[in-house]
């Protein structure tokens, strides 16, 4: 009885917040268009106008009474007395504050940031295409930003994923077509320019967090996609696995792949060959902040600012972050990022900024996506773990947060259904916690506080 308790509040506090973000309109989204310019099927008319009435009518929460609720949680001894932390309601006013504009490491909560971006200047329906171009005796492999091009025992865990193996075979049909048995690999990765590993990123990351970056790779660049170590080459790693597939095939490659420019263009003689295609970026938003996928991150960044005609590089990825925050109504002097992961020891950003953020999704349908790559409290991603025991077991399935952790650093934003009914974005960072566990029960508690407080 009580895991089909907590599913259903799973549910409803989904209803809830998806309820709110098909109709309320926050302050921080003010310069979205006027109904007259939106696109066709942007109507704000609710499916469930009771509960929206119902939610609407919920009077913001007193500041003074939520900051006495919160305040034993604040005082902490595991979140190592740094805290800082933000919490707006629906219409993004602040209800409370601690330290709310300082700039501290976000760790991986700086995927909402990445995501909002994302979703904003990419769209929902885009994606992430590998090809495979013909030159002369030679055929490229070329990267097109898509991290999660699957090995086949990858596929068989996800196969939503895009097939390494079915772009052999699409490959190979074509050579065969052709009378081509025997071929030169190349690869190409000048899709993304400049380093790929970020100031601040601990050389122990690569060994397990993230790979180098490249616009080419297989598993994220993992040398077994059931284990974390990472290929200090994921290009070359790809290519030689694609050359693999294309013997399964019946196509052989001559020697070793090597790095290669791709010539031609899709539909011309000599042009692209196959081309096989990642999920759309709604999907790859959703997974990168369920599994707080580092690699994904980073792609998609690139690939923002690409669309906004940025270097696809640690710096244009960032400043494309900091464009489309902009361009939807949140000030980007809150974010000072160095990667689109939160990885980097040098990042910093302020809680306020980060729930301004999410109260911004709430306002902009465009960019729903984000709630439901949410992890939920105790039952899924980085949160399935979390919120399992003590006072913070009364906000399962009612708290929908990104995590965040790096040595010594904990943090946690998202949103969260009061017990009053009303939605409330919050941001709290840690960022001098000397233990893990410690500090992420503290967070836990901090968020269950919000959930079960009736301040009005």
């Amino acid at each position: 009885m009580l895991i089909i308790a907590a599913l259903v509040a799973v549910a409803l506090g989904l209803v809830v917040i998806l309820a709110w973000t098909s109709r309320w309109v926050p302050a921080a989204s003010r310069g979205r268009p006027p109904a007259s310019t939106r696109p066709p099927g942007a109507a704000t008319t609710p499916a469930a106008e009771p509960v929206l009435a119902a939610a609407r009518a919920v009077p913001q929460p007193i500041p003074a009474i939520l900051a006495a609720a919160l305040a034993p949680g604040t005082h902490d001894a595991g979140l190592g007395g740094q805290l800082a932390g933000a919490v707006l309601d629906a219409d993004g006013r602040a209800a409370y504050g601690l330290r709310a504009t300082a700039m501290l490491p976000p760790a991986s909560t700086a995927k909402l940031a990445t995501a909002v971006a994302a979703l904003a200047v990419l769209g929902t329906d885009a994606r992430l295409t590998t090809t495979v171009t013909r030159t002369g005796s030679m055929i490229v492999l070329v990267g097109g930003g898509d991290p999660l091009l699957a090995s086949p025992k990858a596929l068989r865990a996800d196969p939503a994923l895009a097939s390494l193996d079915r772009l052999a075979t699409l490959t190979a049909a074509r050579l065969r077509q052709a009378g081509t048995s025997t071929v030169q690999l190349g690869y190409d990765t000048s899709r993304y320019s400049g380093p790929a590993v970020a100031p601040g990123w601990k050389p122990g990351y690569l060994t397990g967090n993230v790979a180098p970056v490249s616009a080419l790779m297989v598993d994220e660049g993992r040398l077994r996609p059931d284990r974390p170590a990472r290929a200090p080459d994921p290009a070359a790693s790809a290519a030689r696995a694609f050359a693999a597939q294309l013997a399964v095939h019946g196509v052989r490659v001559l020697g070793a792949p090597k790095p290669a420019h791709a010539g031609g263009a899709p539909g011309a003689p000599g042009g692209a060959l196959a081309a096989v295609s990642a999920p759309t970026v709604a999907g790859l938003v959703q997974r990168m902040l369920t599994t707080s996928d580092n690699s994904l991150a980073e792609a998609l960044a690139r690939e923002v600012a690409g669309r906004s005609a940025l270097p696809r590089s640690f710096a244009g990825a960032t400043a494309g972050v900091r464009r489309a925050v902009a361009a939807v109504g949140v000030d980007p002097a809150g974010l000072a990022l160095v990667d689109a992961s939160g990885l980097s020891t040098l990042d910093r950003a302020r809680p306020a900024t980060l729930a301004a953020l999410l109260v911004t999704a709430i306002g902009r349908p465009t960019l729903h996506a984000l709630f439901a790559g949410l992890p939920v409290a105790g039952f899924t991603g980085t949160l399935a773990g979390r919120f399992r025991s003590g006072p913070a077991a009364a906000a399962a399935g009612v708290v929908r947060a990104k995590t965040g952790t790096l040595s010594g650093v904990s943090t946690l934003s998202g949103v969260v259904v009061d017990r009053d009914g009303a939605v409330l974005a919050f941001a709290f960072l840690a960022p001098e916690a000397a233990s893990r566990s410690r500090a992420q029960a503290a967070l836990d508690r901090l968020a269950a506080t919000l959930a079960g407080c009736g301040c009005r």
